[in-house]
Order: C-alpha cells, then structure tokens, then sequence
C-alpha cells in the first residue's frame, strides 16, 4: 500500500496537517518560546559563540538545516498522528538535570545540553513516539547546535606535527621541532590551536552526518562516508601545514603566512568538503524522490497517550521550574573570605621584584582574591608563586574555563608541551617573545584546591566543584601556580626548590583561603 493510499484511509490528511497537528505544533511552540525565555542566558552564550568562535561558526546553519529537514518529511509526516504522551517528560526532567550539573559545576557542555535536551524531550511530549521515530534524524541533529570538541585541538595538533615533520625531511627543509613549534633556517613557526584543524574536523562531524542521512541507506556505506569525512581533513590539514612552511622556505615567511590563511580560511575548507562529497558520490543508495519514511507504520498506540496535551505542556514547565528554584539555592551557597590575602613567607627565600624580559600573569578573571610574586633563595633559583582564591564558584566565576589559567586566551605566552606532572600538579612548558629580542622559555605548574582535594586535572575540578555544590561543604576554591624562568638551573629543580621550602601545597592554599 503506498503512501498516498493510506493517507485516504487516514481522513485524506495528506492534503496538510489537520486541526490536531496544528493544535499541537502552537502547544510545542509555546513551550519552546518558554523554555529558550526561562534560560535565555544559555541561548545568549550560544549565539554569542556561534557569532564570535571561529570554531563554532558552523552552528549559525545547523538550525536552518533541521527546519530544512523536517520540511522534506512534511507530506509523510502530516499523515502521522501527534498525541501528548507522558514518559516524554521524563525527557525533559533528565535535560534539565543535566543543565542543573552544567550550572553547578560551572560546566557549560552540559548546559547548553540540558537545554537542547529540554527542547527535543518538549517534541516527545508534546507530539509523542510515532512523530519522534518520523522526525528521528532531525531531533538527533539538533545536539550539533551544542559546542563541542575543543578537546581535540591537543591531539590535533600533534598529530600536525606528525604529518608535517617527515614531509619537510622528505623535502629537504631542514627543521628543529619542540613540541608544537618549529623553526627553519629562515622561520618560525607555531602550530597553534587555531592550526589543529579542530575547527575544521568538528564541521566535518556536522556535515558527514547530514550527508550520510541525505544521501545513503545503507549504514556501513554510512559509516564508512562518516570516517572519511572526519580521516581526510586530518591529512589535509597536515598537508596544509607543510604547505605553508616549504612555502616560507621557498619564498618567505610573510608571503606564506598571508596566503595560507586566505587559503584555508576560503578555498581549502570548501575544495576538501567538495573533495569528500566528490569521493562519496559513486556510492550514494538513496532515491531522491524516496518518502523519508513509512507513514503506515507509525500509526501504533503507545501506553501513557494524554488525552489533554495542555496539561502535559504546563507540567513539564513546572518540573523545570523546579530544577530551575534549586539551582538559585546551589548558587547561593559560599564561604566567607578574609578582605585580603598576602603571599607567604617562604624561610630561606626572599622577595624579589617579578621578571621583565617576559611579563606573566595567570589569568582567573573571577577570583575573589589574586597575589603573584618572585621568591629568589640567593643562590641562583628564581620562582614565581600565584594564588588565585574564590569564595564559591558560578557562572563567570569559575576556577577552571576556556582561558584561563597559566595561559590567556590569545596570549603572548604559547603552550609548547605538556610536561609530566609534579607531586599531583599538571605541569606545561611555555614561551614568549622576551623584551629586546630572543625568547623566554618557562615552566608552570599548576594545583587546585576544591573542598579538601587537591589535583591539577581540570576534569576532577569540576566534579568536586559538583559535589560541593550539590551535597554542601566547604564552597572555596584555590589555584596555586609555581613557574621559573629557563636560565642556568634547570626550571623543575629551581620549583622542586621552592616547594621544599614552601610546604604542602593544599595547606599553602587553605592559609591563602584563610587570610593567613
């Protein structure tokens, strides 16, 4: 039986959506418009990403792509009868859980998640299974509006080096590599993050999938257009990057640079999506003209069907208001801190004025309390200690956040690599360009400090931040930093010096907490 058939036995719906659909649909709008007013904070910091990250752009068209999605399924889909369903609020409860974490761990993924969980558990409620199953793909995409994956500029960014050092031996180019950077007789180059190809990778994900729904039927041809939209752009990045610095070799420095961000920024993004497509295209197995799916088997009856669709909306609402009143109480929560803090005497090591061939600052821009300063112990080791202290953390006020930390955003200072830890403490080798010429080449350790652990993983942070939040305690927070400069004592002996000195590093920040 064909579709158009079965829309004759259904009440000829397939002429548009009945007075049920349309009912339903005003009911989902006015739940959405709800939800995106109640946290309309999280929909400004998206927009604000979208519109600002480089490595978010993308999500500026993955809204247009779902309402273009659900538009091709609108004859089938009329003919699928929406019903208010209840288990679809458990939907809606398990996203706003998830934005209730984000917000008490200061972690903005499972926020943004929370709320676009929200949004798609409205859809399961409010037009129940079989809608869901006909717009399944669309509903699913919908997660690509969440920012993500900027874990993968680290690896990406290795794995440039990786691509890019033996090609320039292959060439000839004679090149000294530490860690991300690389210098050439007649160049300096770093591979930065904005060089990872992260940015470049994350659309890929957005894009593969979208054409390997369009485009294929079967799932290993799928999977296997997925993994090459994600493996090409690896290599091509690589073979960007190489470019870019046998370019520099041939001609200059300048040139090349100039050229390689015009090209990568309007032609090279484009030539390789049209590549993968290109390279994809012998085995696309889809009709065009094929219905999305069979509207004939999406008519069964569900146990939980409501029979008032407005009631399933209003309490849906009301169980987000609820997540929504005890994440005010969360955020309220703090502990008292003295009205300053002075970095402490450290016996055998004296005070000394802060380095000037390179100025450094740890950045932690919502810290109740910062002190940084230079301890010298007379016989060559110079030592910077940073203590950065906050009462309680929330949104803006975070102790971990893209940022922050040893390294700004856009900083003159350059993560080079990441070193092993230290007594617990995350542990990175830095540079910068040093006043009058030359480099500063620097070693910074970093521990945190939340209820009564102490770690330097950013991760452990925010779940004892969460714990904290949640189950109460002990809401401050403290970060100590110890650097040294590079100089004629090795950077870890100089720091492994003043820590001797120093004392435990978790009773060092409870006396910065305390005032003493």
């Amino acid at each position: 039986m064909t579709i158009a058939l079965s829309g004759a036995a259904f009440g000829a719906r397939d002429s548009g959506f009945d007075t049920r659909w349309r009912r339903h649909a005003m009911l989902l709008a006015g739940v959405w418009a709800a939800l995106l007013i109640l946290f309309h904070r999280d929909v400004g910091d998206l927009a604000t990403i979208y519109w600002t990250n480089t490595t978010f752009g993308h999500c500026l068209f993955i809204a247009p792509v779902v309402g273009w999605l659900v538009w091709q399924r609108r004859a089938e889909l009329a003919l699928v009868r929406p019903t208010a369903w209840w288990p679809g609020l458990a939907v809606v409860a398990g996203g706003a859980g998830s934005w209730l974490l984000g917000d008490a761990a200061g972690v903005a993924l499972f926020r943004h998640l929370g709320l676009m969980v929200m949004l798609q558990g409205a859809v399961v409620a409010l037009l129940g299974p079989n809608v869901v199953r006909a717009l399944l793909f669309p509903l699913c995409y919908m997660i690509l509006l969440v920012p993500f994956g900027e874990w993968l500029e680290k690896p990406l960014q290795d794995l440039t080096v990786a691509i890019l050092v033996p090609l320039l031996d292959l060439f000839g180019v004679p090149a000294h590599v530490d860690g991300v950077l690389i210098t050439t007789p007649n160049g300096y180059f770093e591979v930065a993050e904005a060089c990872s190809g992260a940015k470049f990778v994350i659309a890929m994900v957005a894009y593969g999938a979208l054409v390997g729904n369009v485009c294929f039927v079967s799932w290993p041809r799928r999977i296997a257009f997925m993994a090459m939209a994600l493996i090409v752009p690896m290599i091509a990045n690589g073979l960007r990057a190489f470019g870019t610095v046998y370019a520099a070799w041939l001609t200059s420095v300048e040139a090349a640079t100039g050229f390689d961000h015009i090209l990568y920024g309007w032609v090279f993004f484009g030539a390789v999506m049209a590549g993968v497509l290109a390279l994809g295209w012998k085995w696309f197995d889809r009709d065009p003209d094929a219905p999305w799916f069979d509207a004939t088997t999406l008519q069964g009856r569900w146990p939980g069907t409501a029979a008032m669709p407005a009631l399933v909306a209003a309490t849906g609402l009301f169980l987000v208001s609820l997540f929504i009143a005890f994440a005010g109480v969360v955020a309220a929560r703090a502990d008292t801190l003295p009205a300053r803090i002075a970095l402490p005497q450290v016996a055998g090591w004296t005070q000394a004025p802060l380095s000037s061939r390179a100025t450094w600052k740890p950045n932690f821009p919502g810290a109740d309390h910062f002190v940084i300063g230079r301890y010298g112990d007379g016989m060559g080791a110079q030592v910077d200690l940073a203590i950065a202290v906050y009462g309680s953390q929330r949104e803006g006020k975070e102790l971990v956040g893209f940022g922050q930390g040893a390294i700004r955003e856009n900083d003159k200072w350059v993560r080079i690599a990441d070193l092993p830890p230290l007594d617990g403490g995350k542990a990175l080798r830095m540079t910068a360009p040093a006043t009058g010429g030359g480099a500063v080449e620097r070693e910074v350790v970093t521990w945190y400090l939340v209820g009564d652990t102490l770690t330097g993983s950013d991760s452990r942070v925010k779940a004892e931040t969460l714990k904290a939040k949640l189950l109460g305690g002990r809401q401050r927070a403290v970060a100590v930093l110890v650097s040294a400069e590079k100089g004629d004592l090795p950077t870890r002996a100089a720091i492994k010096r003043l820590l001797g000195a120093l004392g435990p590093i978790d009773q060092v920040a409870d006396r910065a907490a305390a005032g003493n």
